[in-house]
């Protein structure tokens, strides 16, 4: 009966004991270990274009003067005023052409300045192919210029042949004339003697007063 008793005491105290809880353990963290990806963007380096330009390459066509002088224009026509002369034996480079390849603009020697000579002349020989040059577009026009008769007699101009009737017959009195020197003679007197001498430019009207008589009149 002691036994029994001792034992169930033994029972009870236990019973009555709170609960051991286990010991909180370190909790190591789990070395998970990640492959760590670099996002790598290929930039494409920008190349650089230069554009190196083609070199033009004219052909060659050189003029030689001969037999004479040649008078160098400012422009592809007989209308424009001359600049220079190119005198006997000139050699000089030709760089352009008009579209008739009746003119060609010229390298004036001794001076970095071009002119225009016609390719229609006794004076002027070319070594090489004219129509192969650029083709030149003129930009601006000459200024015409003007004889005008203000005698009573017709007046005969030198060395383009040229007959303007006298005043009374106006306005066929005047005439479109291009730039340069002329001598004019009066025809309706014996002997055609020179009454004047005139140098003429673009945008002249030059009055012809005299006659061969001495007569002197003023164009109205």
């Amino acid at each position: 009966m002691l036994f029994v008793f001792l034992f169930q005491a033994c029972v009870q105290v236990k019973a009555n004991t709170p609960v051991a809880l286990p010991t909180a353990r370190n909790i190591e963290p789990l070395a998970t270990e990640f492959p760590t990806q670099t996002a790598t963007a290929e930039i494409p380096t920008p190349t650089e274009t230069r554009v190196i330009p083609t070199a033009t390459v004219l052909p060659k066509v050189t003029l030689n003067v001969v037999k004479g002088n040649l008078f160098v224009r400012r422009g592809p026509d007989m209308a424009f005023n001359p600049i220079g002369v190119l005198y006997k034996d000139t050699q000089t480079k030709v760089i352009a052409r008009d579209v008739l390849s009746n003119w060609v603009q010229i390298e004036i020697p001794n001076s970095d300045k071009t002119g225009w000579v016609s390719t229609k002349t006794k004076y002027s020989e070319f070594d090489g192919e004219i129509k192969n040059l650029p083709e030149y577009t003129p930009t601006e026009w000459p200024v015409a210029a003007y004889l005008l008769n203000c005698t009573y007699h017709q007046m005969y101009v030198q060395p383009i042949d040229v007959v303007i009737p006298p005043y009374s017959q106006y306005p066929d009195n005047e005439v479109w004339i291009y730039p340069g020197t002329y001598k004019i003679y009066d025809i309706d007197v014996s002997g055609d003697p020179q009454v004047d001498q005139v140098v003429v430019q673009e945008g002249s009207e030059i009055e012809l007063r005299y006659d061969g008589l001495g007569g002197r009149r003023k164009c109205p």
